[in-house]
């Protein structure tokens, strides 16, 4: 039950603060006629429905920022006209879903999400480095603002005057950079030094929420001589205040919408249909990682028919639709990873270190480690367990041959590649936090005392949370590193292109990408058309096809566009170069390895299994770091 608990306070926070931002954005744009509380309620409704009868449970909904801004354009344009205006907005609303829905339903009926499966990790990476950007920006432009006048205030305000206006900024920063810091140190809690393991365990599981509390209860530590409103709190109307729920009756007025308007609310529906199949698709893809060896199989036609039916029933409920969120949805799924028999995998290491301490042959080594998967393992016909030792019984019974080679069996790496990581599916997470997501709409008098620098930090720590595992971004670090210290790349674990891949390519194919990312970045700038983001994305289909196959070597493209994570093992220091192939020099004798060099160490350490987790996946991707000892990985 505790993997359960611990994901959903964790995904709940990540999903329902973001919400509440973009719906207290939303109630500036709108004059109120929509805010959190319809943000909130959406969320809960898609998510409650999509844990239930969704393809796949582990995919996160919500209302995004792009429905938001989708939804700003068309207020606007439903006021400045006189026979829709403001008090027929959310009618004509309901209209754009309905048109909305309609097209998804085709979408998934004519199986146009079969293009899913065109998208390669570079689109996945541009997309998730873009979603990182955006919420960053949030984040920034949220701090920024803590130093001026917020929209509808009134400058007379004593409040917003410069002493007092100052002092607002530079506590905002406190506790933003304040939550900031500690969420993150929060995540890594399994690796301290300091504490039991419950209580380390404890920290990394609820660490973030409990920050938001802590950093939160830190803003009212302000003297009783600070004006009210400092510092700026959520602001969005109680549910059970007048015209809160007004939007609930709106298919009553739909038939008011003039059948121009009507006809026209297909042009928004378009664009619509278009995000939200992007959107949600990659959404689904990115929760789904075939690193994880999930049991059940995608259902992206399912879902998709799924979503429309959704949209339908937010457009004639007056709520803004909800869609796949990223980076809530990976992040669900990492949070929900648990190591496949743990116990087994710890017996296994045990019992192949002990064979090698006893000089025994491989073939007993293998016997050994068989016998305690069997003894262990009560699930499930034997043969079918047995056929996960294949490539284990495989690389154990070569290792007398690569030992000559420098590359001996190590039983704590090839047992963990062997034995991955397995995601506990289930729909139980998601649904209890869209229920709690739910339950935060008759809590928003509660919600409302969190500062709004809090959920700027929140912003950039989810943003800087979904880096790690993130290749391109990766590779991008990797081009501010001076020449003479690269080297010390090879001396962690690291990727394995970093070896067979020359430098000048990873670059250009680096500077590749980041060109292409501040071409989506700046689409996102344009005024209305920047809903339209998702067109540069589907346009890298031809681009990685047919154009970038003809400027980088196929080699080098399995490589920097691999489907899989995969790591190299560390070695020392044997050259300033970084690539291999880069060398002049011819290589020199590899140094025999002395056999069984693999000992039972002299301490051992107990490790929880939620830390052996961390450090084999990635955060953003949730993906396992396979780590091969690569052909061209040697110790000199």
């Amino acid at each position: 039950m505790h993997r359960i608990l611990a994901p959903t306070a964790y995904i709940f926070f990540a999903s329902a603060l973001p919400v509440i931002a973009f719906g207290e954005q939303l109630g500036r744009d709108t004059d109120g006629t929509l805010s959190a509380v319809q943000t909130l309620a959406s969320t809960a409704v898609c998510g409650i429905i999509h844990s239930i009868l969704g393809g796949q449970p582990l995919l996160i909904l919500g209302v995004a920022e792009p429905t938001v801004l989708m939804y700003t354009y068309m207020f606007n344009f439903a006021k400045d006209r006189s026979d829709l205006g403001k008090h027929l907005f959310l009618a004509w609303a309901g209209w754009v879903c309905v048109w909305t829905s309609l097209l998804l339903c085709l979408l998934a009926i004519f199986g146009a999400c079969s293009i899913i499966s065109r998208f390669t990790r570079i689109a996945g990476e541009l997309f998730g480095m873009l979603i990182a950007v955006l919420f960053m920006q949030e984040g920034i432009k949220g701090v920024v603002g803590e130093f001026r006048v917020p929209k509808g205030g009134n400058p007379k305000n004593e409040v917003y005057q410069y002493p007092w206006l100052f002092a607002n900024g530079l506590f905002g920063l406190l506790l933003s950079f304040g939550l900031l810091i500690t969420a993150l140190k929060s995540r890594r809690a399994r690796a301290w030094r300091y504490g039991t393991g419950c209580l380390r365990g404890f920290i990394a599981d609820y660490g973030v929420p409990v920050m938001i509390l802590v950093w939160s209860a830190v803003s009212y530590s302000a003297s009783d001589k600070v004006p009210a409103g400092i510092p700026r709190r959520l602001f969005s109307p109680d549910p059970w205040t007048p015209g809160a729920s007004s939007n609930w009756t709106i298919i009553r007025d739909m038939l008011d919408v003039p059948a121009t308007y009507i006809f026209a609310a297909l042009i928004p529906a378009i664009m619509i249909a278009g995000l939200y199949f992007f959107d949600h698709s990659v959404a689904s893809q990115m929760a789904q990682q075939k690193d994880f060896n999930l049991k059940n199989p995608s259902a992206y036609h399912y879902d998709m028919l799924l979503l429309g039916f959704m949209v339908l029933l937010c457009g004639l409920l007056g709520l803004p639709p909800s869609n796949g969120v990223l980076p809530q949805s990976p992040m669900h799924t990492k949070s929900l990873a648990v190591l496949k028999r743990q116990m087994i995998r710890k017996k296994m290491v045990e019992s192949a270190k002990k064979s090698i301490e006893e000089q025994a042959s491989t073939l007993e080594i293998y016997g050994n480690m068989q016998e305690v998967f069997i003894e262990m393992e009560q699930k499930g016909p034997a043969s079918k367990d047995l056929n996960e030792l294949k490539d284990l019984k495989a690389i154990v019974l070569r290792s007398t041959e690569d030992e000559k080679d420098g590359n001996a069996f190590d039983p704590g790496k090839h047992i963990e590649a062997c034995l991955p990581v397995r995601v506990k599916e289930q729909r139980l997470s998601n649904l209890m936090q869209s229920l709690l997501v739910g339950g935060s709409v008759g809590l928003m008098p509660v919600i409302k005392k969190i500062p709004t620098s809090v959920l700027w930090g929140y912003f950039a720590y989810m943003a800087i949370e979904s880096l790690p595992g993130n290749q391109f971004w990766e590779r991008l670090l990797l081009l501010f590193i001076a020449p003479t210290r690269r080297y010390k790349i090879l001396e962690d674990l690291h990727a394995s292109f970093v070896e067979t891949v020359p430098f000048k390519t990873i670059a250009l194919f680096t500077i590749f990408q980041f060109i292409y990312l501040l071409l989506c970045f700046g689409v996102t700038w344009i005024p209305i058309a920047g809903i339209l983001f998702p067109i540069p994305f589907f346009l890298l289909i031809p681009i990685r096809q047919y154009i970038l196959p003809k400027i980088f070597e196929s080699k080098y493209m399995s490589e920097l566009d691999a489907a899989e994570y995969e790591e190299s093992a560390a070695f020392p220091r044997r050259d300033l170069s970084l690539s291999i192939r880069e060398l002049d020099t011819p290589r020199t004798p590899r140094t025999p390895r002395t056999p069984r060099v693999n000992r039972v160490d002299s301490i051992k350490e107990i490790i929880g299994d939620a830390e052996i987790l961390d450090e084999l996946t990635t955060r953003s991707r949730g993906e396992l770091k396979l780590r091969p000892v690569h052909v061209d990985s040697r110790d000199l």
